[in-house]
């Protein structure tokens, strides 16, 4: 598992990955940019619920959908080095897919409440926490290098912007 300090590091290099590479999304206004976040939770759920006949592969959907949270953790303000992740048991479900599903379904709950109006602060922090807790406990039963991983994704993606320097 990831200990408080790596988390810590993970969500400050992710805030200067999406300085740079994502500046579009952090021009957002914050309302804005959580609706981008919960509508890439849904596309990961997508994803993973289509298994064999979805052409990218698992890894690298749990990855991208750990930048995500660590991008909407930052958004929210929410420090998830103060979050303990490490001694959770798989909550028991037929498919735990549904764990995530559910998570992602309070996340876009969240996003929708901001339209009426309704408080959604606390929902979206602790959906967000159950949606990086299930992705940090996959990628550890995948045997996934998530540290790693994730910095290798990052140079990916920002090689896509040659013109930055």
């Amino acid at each position: 598992m990831i200990s408080p300090s790596e988390m810590a590091n993970l969500q400050r290099a992710q805030y200067a990955h999406d300085m740079r590479n994502h500046f579009d999304i952090l021009s957002l206004h914050k309302n804005d940019r959580l609706k981008h976040y919960g509508l890439h939770f849904a596309k990961y759920v997508g994803r993973l619920a289509r298994e064999s006949v979805e052409p990218k592969p698992v890894e690298r959907t749990l990855v991208d959908a750990v930048l995500v949270s660590l991008s909407a953790a930052n958004t929210l303000h929410q420090d998830l080095s103060r979050e303990t992740f490490a001694a959770e048991a798989r909550p028991k479900q037929v498919d735990p897919l549904r764990t995530l599903a559910d998570a992602c379904g309070r996340f876009a709950d969240a996003c929708e409440k901001i339209d009426h109006m309704e408080e959604f602060i606390p929902i979206a922090r602790q959906a967000n926490r159950d949606v990086m807790s299930w992705l940090m406990r996959e990628a550890s039963e995948r045997n996934l290098l998530l540290i790693d991983e994730l910095e290798k994704r990052r140079r990916e993606l920002a090689a896509r912007h040659f013109f930055i320097s």
